[in-house]
């Protein structure tokens, strides 16, 4: 006898089984209970959230950052017959009065909302009206400064239990350290702890680290000897280009992905990976967000990431569907220079970043005192071009006064054009009959598109040219003559990030930027890159060990097929014995310098099997052989 939650499972995504945890977080968030769910990337978390709110009547508020990902699953939802809506920073005030009236009196299931614009008047005004029965807080880990990408307007969404009181919170993150989650539950104010917490190993994913110079010769030989397909992340948008045309010219077929290519090159891009018609896709960190392609077989990352958070969700999306795939790290020492100097890179001085706030406030002609919640379109290379700034800096900068609550971020978001009629079916027709030139054209709208008296819809330009059977520039026309008759708003399509004041301008004296704040923020940051570094060097403790202990979980297995792993398999050892006599030899070089033979001797057990282990951990440098044979621990590595 399947169950309710099952019967709107198989109803609207089709699937007859939950996935592990899956039903356990429903049914907590079903008995009102405050819930923070810990799920891998790709481990369904959003059926979370959208099963329970399917389940009752009522609205669910999903709380993301990501606009992109948030756009692609109001589409989504709405393919799936289910009323959705998204609002977003860069949407004009008319559209968010519309869509948050369409959250009371619509119907809509489901509003997906940026955290900086919860803390609006309009919506905080309006929420007050809407039936809520849920509120889904997804990439939870922003909200603690022990996070890896801290948003200071994430910190507003505990001030939601006064406005909607007994409604629960679903937290949702991919990746958090134990520190995160205590973080979480305190500052979104939970009743009580409730952690589900799905382990975060994958039993499929082989991960590697490999020390090599010449990393592009690397990537040659290795894709010409492995099948399938894979992403390449790569940290900066030339070297995206340069690695994809080399592979090209090794017979590789590949591309390149990055944040500053124009939307309709990045959906088809996507689109060629994503069919296998291009096989390697080579990527900045911007190449991932609704990435849900299940036979990845290998993500290799050719530089190292500046977090284990961000190193495991991007080697996370290779081998979805459960079979083996491939996670690689290629380093060597000029990598940990480059880290040393991307610390650098990545803190400006206090000076250079009060600098960068002021020009930004010139470059959009903000008045002092003004300019709070605006968002204006940002192009950077525009901005550092003007004020002879370096873009590196200037991202730092930016994302320091977005940690310290001046400013909110987006990444370059596709819009398309958007008409909603201001007026009403009776008047339009009236202003029909009076200007029959318009009268064609209103009709055309009006047979092509639904909803549009009660909401902004999503228009494209050239199909209305083809089925009027005329050019562009006359629907442009058209359209931008009709918006300024009052007949309907017209809002054209663009491809911009935006930058959001969060609070007004202030002058030099009145903008405290917090030099506590900006040397913890600088010694988290180091924190983080060490850990990514003593991965990377590692070369005593299987891969997967390393990673689950970051994450807090206790005592995990060894993977078995790591390149640490297949090292000690090579000894022909079961760990259970590897184990117990690199602990008793351990026990006794910790006390001691001994001769090798010695050492040997006082070992019980097989001596061919001691001298393997012995070997190994030199070669492995986990003992130390001096010039006259002794042999002793090296105490700095930890076992």
């Amino acid at each position: 006898m399947i169950n309710k939650y099952e019967q709107i499972l198989i109803k609207y995504w089709g699937y007859s089984k939950f996935r592990p945890l899956q039903e356990d977080i429903i049914r907590s968030v079903m008995d009102g209970k405050d819930t923070l769910a810990l799920m891998p990337t790709g481990g369904g978390k959003s059926i979370t959230f959208q099963v329970p709110s399917m389940a009752q009547d009522g609205i669910c508020i999903v709380i993301t950052p990501l606009i992109a990902l948030m756009k692609d699953q109001v589409e989504n939802l709405q393919k799936k017959d289910i009323k959705a809506i998204a609002i977003y920073s860069g949407m004009t005030k008319n559209e968010i009065d519309i869509a948050l009236d369409n959250c009371i009196y619509g119907g809509v299931k489901f509003l997906y909302i940026s955290p900086e614009r919860i803390n609006t008047e309009l919506f905080k005004t309006r929420v007050k009206y809407m039936q809520v029965n849920l509120i889904a807080i997804d990439e939870a880990h922003c909200i603690s400064e022990w996070g890896y990408d801290f948003r200071p307007s994430y910190l507003k969404i505990a001030d939601l239990r006064e406005l909607v009181p007994d409604v629960p919170f679903l937290a949702l993150t991919a990746t958090a350290t134990t520190k995160v989650v205590d973080d979480i539950q305190e500052k979104l104010k939970f009743v009580k702890k409730n952690v589900f917490r799905k382990s975060f190993e994958r039993k499929n994913l082989v991960y590697l680290v490999r020390e090599v110079e010449d990393k592009q010769h690397y990537l040659i030989e290795t894709l010409n000897n492995v099948k399938g397909s894979g992403i390449i992340y790569a940290r900066n948008r030339k070297k995206t280009r340069e690695i994809a045309l080399m592979l090209q010219k090794a017979k590789i077929s590949a591309d390149y992905y990055h944040a500053g290519l124009k939307h309709e090159d990045r959906s088809n891009k996507q689109d060629q990976w994503k069919v296998g018609k291009t096989r390697v896709m080579v990527a900045t960190n911007a190449f991932g967000m609704g990435i849900d392609k299940p036979d990845v077989r290998f993500v290799i990352h050719i530089d190292l990431p500046d977090s284990i958070e961000a190193y495991f969700q991007e080697a996370g999306r290779a081998g979805r569907d459960g079979k083996k795939a491939y996670a690689v790290l290629l380093y060597n020492n000029s990598d940990k220079v480059k880290a040393e100097q991307r610390i650098e890179t990545n803190f400006p001085e206090l000076k250079e970043i009060k600098t960068i706030y002021q020009a930004l406030g010139n470059f959009f002609q903000i008045a002092y005192g003004s300019g709070k919640n605006q968002a204006y379109d940002f192009i950077i290379s525009n901005f550092a071009q003007k004020y002879n700034f370096s873009i590196l800096k200037i991202h730092s900068a930016l994302k320091f006064l977005q940690r310290e609550g001046y400013i909110e971020i987006t990444d370059e978001l596709y819009n398309s054009s958007k008409i909603h009629f201001l007026v009403g079916r009776d008047d339009l027709y009236k202003f029909q009959i009076a200007n029959a030139k318009f009268d064609g054209f209103i009709k055309l709208i009006l047979r092509a598109y639904t909803g549009l008296f009660s909401d902004y819809v999503n228009i494209d330009e050239t199909s209305l040219a083809k089925k009027a059977n005329t050019n562009i520039e006359t629907v442009y026309n058209y359209l931008n003559k009709l918006n300024n008759l009052g007949i309907l708003n017209y809002i054209p399509k663009k491809s911009n990030p935006f930058i959001v004041f969060t609070e007004e301008r202030l002058d030099d004296k009145s903008l405290h930027l917090s030099k506590e704040n900006y040397d913890f923020r600088k010694k988290r940051f180091i924190e983080r890159l060490n850990a990514v570094l003593h991965y990377a060097s590692s070369n005593n403790k299987c891969r997967s060990q390393l990673l689950l202990s970051y994450f807090g979980e206790s005592n995990p297995d060894r993977c078995g097929v790591c390149d640490i792993c297949t090292r000690r398999n090579e000894l022909d050892l079961s760990k259970y014995e590897f184990d117990l006599i690199l602990e008793s030899i351990k026990e006794k070089l910790n006390k001691q310098t001994i001769l090798l033979d010695d050492l040997v001797s006082m070992l019980s057990f097989n001596k061919d099997k001691s001298i393997k282990v012995i070997q190994w951990l030199l070669d492995n440098h986990k003992i130390i052989k001096d010039s006259e044979e002794q042999l002793t621990w090296h105490k700095e590595i930890k076992s």
